[in-house]
């Protein structure tokens, strides 16, 4: 704008230079003053444009160096907020670290202990004494009172546990095929998967005909049933739950058949309970047999009673009949004697002659 400013004074300068020119200068002073006064009034013009303009833009700078600030503050609120939030969160990251470290050395300990233990257990002796304890764990942790470990029949057999209800027991063994489980379960690929299963339900199988033969025995005073214990969870798994192989593999079936009853640390306490509600449920069928059984003896007694009241009654009333029978002729008779004696003989009356009649029964003689 001051540059058109410049230009339009110059343009007029030039305009009166020229008409002075040609005028011929008679009014030169006056030329001037004009020029001199149009010069100023221009330049006064000017700077009061730059002046509004100066301070237009700097309103509009002020409203943007406010703004900025405003953002500057506010993104450095931001920055020293998430500052702080990623202090803390490393600050928590480094605990965690710490903590995770100190439980990957408890892990690595922990599976050397594991490892130590697996190598102590590849006795069968010593896994058997395992699945001992903790079968008397599991039973004393249930409050059964009734149990015995180590149980001996007296053919001399000797079970690893039993648990006594009513007048019976339950034989319980704890043995299981951990080998052939652990070969399964190592197994690389599906042919072999498949290989190891077999001999792992053959193993199964064996144990449970071996429970069903030696344990249950009415004879010494067991159930008709048997259980086997198993004290690993996935072992129990793959013999009871685990379908995905043939029918022919299933063992529950098989188990069942046998009389024998596999139960894990899970399942044990309901199959325990399981027993007990049967034998109450067993207890009082028996107990109702038996009230049927005196009612049905009551009922014979009440029969035989009856036909011999029906029998009294019939003789009660052919005797009355016979009575009758009898009163009806003496009446008769005592009519056919008034006539001819020519005399009225009252009867005597019955009920006087009943009421004479001692307790003892003996009849008393009549009155002359």
């Amino acid at each position: 704008m001051g540059n058109i400013l410049i230009f339009v004074a110059i343009a007029l300068l030039a305009a009166i230079l020229i008409k002075l020119f040609i005028s011929g200068g008679s009014n030169d002073n006056q030329a001037l003053i004009d020029i001199n006064n149009k010069i100023t009034e221009m330049k006064i013009n000017q700077l009061e444009g730059l002046n509004q303009s100066m301070k237009a833009q700097q309103e509009a700078f002020g409203v943007i160096i406010k703004t900025v600030n405003d953002n500057l503050s506010r993104t450095q609120g931001n920055i020293n907020e998430q500052l702080g939030s990623a202090g803390a969160t490393m600050g928590d990251v480094q605990k965690k670290l710490g903590a995770l470290a100190e439980t990957t050395k408890n892990i690595q300990k922990i599976g050397e202990d594991i490892s130590s233990l697996q190598d102590i257990l590849q006795a069968p002796k010593l896994r058997g004494n395992l699945g001992e304890f903790m079968l008397e764990d599991l039973l004393k942790n249930l409050g059964a009172s009734n149990y015995a470990m180590k149980y001996s029949f007296s053919d001399g057999t000797q079970v690893d546990s039993i648990i006594k209800l009513g007048e019976k027991i339950v034989p319980i063994d704890s043995k299981f095929p951990l080998e052939s489980f652990k070969r399964l379960m190592l197994a690389p690929d599906d042919d072999e998967k498949k290989k190891c299963k077999k001999e792992f339900v053959r193993s199964v199988k064996e144990r449970i005909d071996e429970i069903a033969d030696k344990y249950i025995n009415p004879d010494e005073g067991t159930f008709d049933f048997a259980l086997m214990y198993i004290p690993a969870e996935n072992v129990f798994y793959e013999i009871i739950i685990n379908d995905s192989f043939a029918h022919d593999y299933e063992i529950a079936e098989y188990a069942m058949k046998k009389h024998v009853v596999p139960v894990s640390p899970n399942s044990f306490h309901a199959y325990i309970m399981a027993i007990v509600y049967g034998l109450k449920g067993f207890r009082i069928e028996k107990q109702a047999a038996t009230i049927l059984g005196e009612l049905t003896k009551i009922q014979d007694k009440f029969a035989k009673f009856y036909l011999n009241f029906t029998l009294v009654g019939k003789h009660i009333s052919n005797a009355y009949a016979k009575y009758d029978e009898t009163q009806r002729r003496a009446e008769k008779l005592n009519e056919k004697i008034s006539k001819l004696t020519l005399e009225h003989n009252e009867l005597p009356d019955e009920t006087e002659y009943i009421e004479k009649i001692p307790d003892g029964g003996n009849s008393p003689a009549p009155d002359d």
